[in-house]
């Protein structure tokens, strides 16, 4: 999802503190040339001794890890299962200790077995990654036997260089290495980066397709981000760069490969939809009116050429596995797995061994719950115990303490709780005259890694947030940034929430207290903007007058589809975002007074 970029702030921080039920889609379509010669195009043999004719290509993927080693808390940790009687259930999931039992189990009886990532398996990561650069994540992923993946918008956070540390290893420029006498290895596995090319060259980042070969069985993978990364990243982080267009980029690889002879082709893809239902197990087929799939990656699909015969999607962390037809009119599987290691995604690929190609009306696919009732896989115990103790003093460290869950990533609201106790965080740090006199503060919504959890994580006692949370909250430690703004353009600002790059998936700002409107869902565009009903304590918004307004230096500088705070002056750079809402909790809450979930009442939703 696209959030504030994280820096390359580790040091700062240091400093500062002393992410089931099978749905199974099969496909209708027409077999490569020659599959069905004599009717044996889905056997696995014509006896007498010969070599089978297809064999079955296990393909397991996930995406939009974010570093989520441990499994994460609170309502972001559960994923929606729809029971048969109708109604939804809401199963605890994720935890890399259990992705790797799963995977490892999926992979029993599969001798082709091919394991792929849809991007983002880095970036706005909890602290225990986050610290330390997101080494401990690439260790973990090398561990369970990642064989690519896609680069998201996230692993650009750091920008180009940092990635390639990710990729080729070493340690950190600036922070050396993290344990005495290892060095990092960087990762085992391939991210690709098709779309993303160097400014002065030309030249591909990364390498833009990767070849899984075993006893002769081929199949090519090209990776590629959406191509509006520069817009959800900050410029720092794509410094240098261009990103092309999705199809074009894999339509041009996908010929290229098809040249070198690999004619079974898998897109990685991290761009995604919005399926009908949250449900993981929802019948992404069924033929109901408003069911299936919308979202960017609809148009993506209908146009990547024939030759692909799979797309692992992301970015959207959502839960679908959905036939989008190709440009041919033949319909293509299309998957992607939630987020935060919650769901993995199995796919049978039928490869036909005369025409090297995937036989399409063999491919089947279904999500399945990474659930936390199967064995933990020690080695990830062991990885995750290591790096806890090295970030513990940090970590354990309490900021505050609140009575009940405070929900910020795990609600589904226009208005969160926890958006508006951090957009009131904001507003109170940068509200005094010399810290730059903020009147209003926005919060992207995207930027909300987590919840609040009331149960403990640690040792630290139910209540009590320890600065590990908070960080799980704010991992970007992004500067805040005081801005003049006028009312028109506080207006427009509102407006572009639903509209123009944003009308078709909104992003509703989180707004500090004395910040009131009424959006009408019930309208299309800027219209869900009823402007005459936004004031900011009591008072209407006068277009004409100037208004100083705290956000975070990814919006002041117009990221996430708002151009109009990017037109902010006479700028003032404030404290981090995560400093104030450290400060925050230790001014609002104590031990025999905890802070409560804030009501959410600024922004009036007609539907």
């Amino acid at each position: 999802m696209s959030a504030t970029p994280q820096k390359n702030r580790a040091t700062r921080r240091v400093l500062a503190a002393a992410a089931g039920l099978a749905t199974v889609g099969a496909l209708v379509a027409a077999m490569p040339a020659g599959a069905h010669d004599r009717g044996d195009g889905h056997g696995h043999g014509h006896g007498n001794g010969h070599k089978p004719r297809t064999v079955d290509v296990q393909l397991l993927s996930f995406n939009d890890l974010h570093g989520n080693l441990e499994p994460p808390a609170g309502s972001a940790g559960n994923v929606s299962e729809k029971q048969p009687d109708g109604t939804v259930k809401a199963i605890p999931a994720g935890g890399v200790e259990y992705l790797a039992t799963s995977l490892r189990t999926a992979r029993q009886g599969n001798p082709y077995s091919v394991t792929a990532a849809g991007g983002d398996m880095v970036g706005a990561s909890p602290l225990l990654s986050g610290l330390f650069h997101d080494e401990p994540t690439i260790e973990a992923l090398n561990g369970l036997d990642l064989d690519v993946t896609a680069v998201g918008n996230h692993e650009f956070d750091e920008g180009a260089a940092e990635l390639a540390r990710l990729q080729n290893g070493g340690c950190h420029p600036v922070e050396g290495c993290y344990e005495k006498g290892k060095k990092f290895k960087g990762a085992d596995f391939p991210y690709l980066a098709a779309n993303v090319t160097k400014e002065k060259t030309g030249k591909p980042l990364l390498k833009p397709y990767t070849v899984w070969k075993k006893n002769g069985v081929k199949i090519g993978f090209i990776g590629v981000t959406l191509e509006g990364t520069p817009d959800i990243v900050t410029a720092n982080g794509v410094k240098g760069l261009k990103f092309h267009d999705e199809v074009e980029t894999i339509n041009k690889y996908a010929r290229e490969l098809d040249r070198k002879g690999v004619k079974s082709i898998v897109a990685l893809i991290h761009e995604g939809g919005a399926p009908a239902s949250t449900s993981y197990n929802y019948d992404c087929d069924s033929p109901g009116a408003g069911d299936g799939i919308s979202g960017p990656i609809v148009d993506i699909a209908k146009g990547i050429t024939p030759k692909v015969d799979a797309l692992v999607t992301g970015h959207t962390h959502q839960a679908y596995v959905c036939t989008v037809p190709d440009p041919s009119g033949k319909p293509r599987m299309v998957t992607s797995a939630s987020s935060f290691g919650k769901l993995y995604t199995d796919t049978t690929l039928t490869y036909d061994r005369r025409t090297h190609d995937i036989v399409r009306t063999s491919v089947k696919s279904a999500n399945h719950v990474v659930t936390r009732d199967q064995a933990k896989a020690t080695d990830m115990t062991r990885l995750i115990d290591r790096w806890n103790r090295l970030a513990a003093p940090i970590a354990s460290k309490p900021q505050g303490w609140i009575s009940a869950d405070i929900n910020g990533r795990g609600s589904t609201a226009p208005e969160k709780p926890l958006g508006n106790v951090i957009a009131d965080a904001q507003l109170e740090g940068l509200a005094p005259a010399d810290k730059g006199g903020a009147e209003v503060a926005f919060m992207n919504p995207g930027g909300i890694r987590a919840d609040l959890v009331h149960k403990a994580s640690g040792g630290e006692g139910d209540g009590v947030v320890t600065y590990g949370e908070a960080f799980t909250v704010q991992p970007f430690t992004n500067m805040m940034n005081v801005v003049d703004l006028t009312g028109a353009q506080l207006v427009s600002a509102l407006q572009q929430q639903v509209s123009g790059p944003n009308e078709a998936s909104p992003k509703i700002l989180q707004v500090s207290r004395g910040l009131t409107y009424t959006l009408d869902l019930t309208k299309t565009g800027a219209a869900r903007v009823v402007t005459d009903t936004i004031k900011l304590n009591g008072a209407a918004i006068d277009p004409a007058r100037t208004y100083r307004v705290a956000m975070n230096e990814f919006l002041a500088g117009g990221g996430d589809g708002f151009p109009a705070l990017g037109q902010g002056t006479n700028k003032l750079v404030g404290a981090s975002d995560l400093d104030l809402f450290n400060a925050y909790l230790a001014a609002h809450s104590s031990a025999t007074a905890p802070l409560a979930p804030p009501a959410t009442d600024r922004i009036t939703v007609i539907q």
